[in-house]
């Protein structure tokens, strides 16, 4: 520890920090630019000058580490005045058009310009004009504003791992850019706009559409992935305006990936807001009494077997819970949450979970990755990992198709060929998990969700065990998911009762005549022609591919409309929050759920909010523990067998369209024909 004197006042701070972090300590505000707490620094802003001691000149606290004895002024006249040149100098070529600026309102120049400003400026000579770069769909540039902290540039490289921003030429002739005029391609490349203080770097989906104080802020929980980023909704009136990004160490620090921010405008877009009744081979718009009455009429006395029920990727625990009891009162053990068919088991906790939790990465010092991709299952768990990389004494193996993670790793092999030597011993990273003091695994759901998944579950168990992964505090067995509801509903147990089928088997049961009822909640990541010859009971909030077959259509609200509880794919149990109301004649998940049942003479015993969360936690006590990451036994899951030869296959081919709120979003067609349809042949009818 350092003791060291800040304005008269003594402290003592951990060593190697900077004294621009002491002086936060001690409460004092220094103004900068350049400097970020999660990025290298810089310091070439000088903003953030401070008077030291015996020192002649100004220095630049964000690069001066701390010493003993340190003496540090931040109020003096001479400081003063070293801020108020700075900012002159800096808004020597930036515009001063913050009424007609994005930022306006939230930028960072224009709070420090009020507060450490000089009043007017002595530059007379003409300011230089910079040309606005083509960044990809993304991202707006106002390249004039441009005062060179370089944050865009350090969180491209450092950050998200895609080395295509830089800086060309030097003082008034320097210029940020991307040297060939090409896309940022990055998942994360938006969080750009967020570090930008000036306006440089703005939103081009919202630009002008709205000022941030017309706007209703809702802190609330994403459902594109299942890393459960905090986020916050700002909202005008019944439309989702823009996502950005909240705080949370352990979840996304400050980070969310672009689909999470930018496919909100799919919200607004091919959205169910009245109850369909198909009659006579088309779809008919009806009220909800007729709707219920058409699902009362087909399912009223019937076998419990011939009815099934699939639970979607996005759905709440809550509207989860509600059909699970819906489908127990109809004596129908045909559930399932698992869309992809992955071969998970409710039984053990451990076995679905990602037991390191994301945080947890940073003390990980060796990884094997077996059937994923994370850059595009869970682009802010694969930030984690290149986080970690890039301190140092952390090897990454791969199994599975290969790709450029961001981070340095080792591609071991395609398929288990590769798997079964590491089990065996008889491989060279055998040897780095068995050394290495915090080893852990990571199973995507291309490799689980295959024909063979239980036994690449039971062999990837078996390399935990052997390989030393399990070992007091320290689990090192990962699941990575990349549907947000799935943990939840393993943990409500949403999975075939006895003699129940599986999504497979309700699929083919549809085709075959066996199954007579499907009923969709929100579950469109299906193979729908099998249930061409079924009644289909369609819940959700978009006209996706399971509205297409139904039969009755029930209107849901999405997850910026309705309170909803949602667990990531650590475990830890989140809630979200209500930002605006669903469309037209649409209702919550569960409430639906709730109103039909009564429909069919199997009234569920709750109501409201209050008491479905409370029979939540009667099935899944842990859904009643918020925002904790509650270590799971290690038990006994998947199921030893032969396995195929087939290589793993990615579970996400294509990040910006993975659901129906983001196949909808206008945003996401566009990034899906810059970064994944790029180079395609297309015919003259493209135009």
């Amino acid at each position: 520890m350092a003791k060291m004197t800040i304005d008269g006042t003594e402290i003592e701070v951990e060593d190697g920090i900077s004294v621009l972090q002491a002086c936060e300590q001690a409460g004092v505000e220094i103004p900068r630019f350049c400097y970020h707490e999660r990025l290298s620094i810089s310091g070439n802003c000088r903003m953030c000058l401070v008077e030291m001691e015996r020192v002649p000149k100004p220095i630049a606290s964000c690069a001066m580490p701390v010493g003993d004895g340190m003496v540090i002024k931040t109020n003096t006249e001479t400081v003063k005045k070293a801020r108020n040149g700075v900012m002159e100098f800096l808004l020597i070529n930036h515009p001063l058009d913050c009424p007609i600026c994005d930022q306006g309102g939230e930028c960072d120049l224009q709070d420090q310009a009020m507060a450490y400003g000089f009043d007017h400026s002595r530059f007379k000579e003409n300011k230089r004009s910079v040309v606005d770069k083509n960044l990809g769909p993304l991202v707006e540039t106002h390249m004039n504003r441009c005062i060179h902290c370089t944050r865009c540039i350090r969180f491209s490289t450092e950050v998200a791992g895609v080395e295509v921003l830089g800086a060309t030429g030097r003082g008034e002739n320097m210029e940020v850019g991307t040297y060939v005029e090409a896309a940022i391609s990055s998942e994360l490349s938006a969080n750009i706009i967020d570090l930008c203080p000036v306006g440089a770097l703005t939103s081009k989906p919202y630009a002008f559409e709205a000022r941030p104080w017309e706007l209703t802020k809702t802190e609330s929980v994403d459902v594109m992935d299942a890393v459960g980023s905090n986020i916050r909704v700002d909202s005008r009136g019944r439309e989702v305006m823009r996502v950005l990004p909240m705080l949370n160490e352990d979840v996304n620090e400050e980070w969310i990936s672009d689909k999470t921010r930018y496919a909100c405008d799919g919200l607004a877009r091919q959205r169910l807001d009245k109850p369909y009744v198909k009659i006579d081979g088309k779809l008919q718009p009806a009220s909800w009494h007729d709707a219920f009455d058409a699902i009362g009429g087909k399912v009223r006395g019937m076998d419990g077997a011939k009815i099934a029920a699939i639970a979607g990727d996005m759905c709440d625990a809550e509207a989860m819970t509600a059909l699970k009891d819906l489908m127990a009162g109809l004596g129908a053990p045909n559930i399932d949450c698992r869309q992809d068919g992955a071969k998970l088991d409710a039984g053990s906790r451990a076995g679905y979970t990602f037991n390191t939790t994301i945080a947890g990465i940073e003390d990980a010092d060796a990884c094997l990755i077996i059937g994923s991709n994370p850059r595009l299952e869970a682009p802010i768990i694969n930030a984690r990992l290149r986080k970690r990389a890039l301190a140092g004494g952390f090897k990454v193996g791969l199994i599975g198709e290969a790709a450029d993670l961001t981070y340095r790793h080792d591609h071991l092999g395609a398929g288990t060929q590769t798997l079964k030597e590491i089990a065996d011993g008889t491989h060279a990273f055998c040897e780095i998990l068995k050394s290495a003091e915090r080893p852990m695994l990571i199973v995507g759901q291309g490799a689980l969700s295959r024909v063979d998944g239980a036994a690449v579950l039971a062999m990837a168990r078996g390399i935990a065990d052997a390989t030393g992964m399990i070992s007091g505090d320290w689990n090192g067995f990962n699941v990575l998911h990349s549907a947000a509801a799935r943990v939840a509903g393993l943990d409500l147990g949403l999975v075939p009762g006895a003699g129940g089928k599986d999504v497979a088997a309700i699929l083919d049961g549809a085709a075959s005549g066996a199954i007579e009822v499907v009923y969709l909640l929100a579950a469109d990541e299906i193979d729908v022609s099998k249930l061409a010859d079924t009644f289909v009971i369609y819940q959700g909030h978009h006209g996706d591919a399971g509205a297409h077959v139904a039969d009755v259509i029930l209107p849901g609200a999405a997850y910026t409309e309705k309170e909803g509880t949602y667990v990531n794919t650590e475990g830890r149990v989140q809630r979200g929050r209500r930002a605006t109301f669903p469309p037209g004649d649409a209702r919550e998940d569960w409430s639906i759920i709730r109103a039909l049942s009564e429909v069919l003479g199997k009234t569920l015993p709750y109501n409201n909010l209050g008491r479905i969360r409370t029979r939540m936690a009667e099935i899944a006590p842990v859904l009643d523990s918020i925002d904790v990451v509650e270590a799971a036994d290690w038990g006994s899951f998947g199921t030893a067998g032969t396995l195929d030869d087939a290589p793993f296959a990615a579970s996400v081919t294509n990040f910006y369209m993975t659901d129906p709120i983001s196949r909808a979003s206008e945003t996401m067609a566009a990034c899906t024909e810059t970064f994944v349809n790029a180079g395609t042949e297309k015919t003259g009818t493209d135009g």
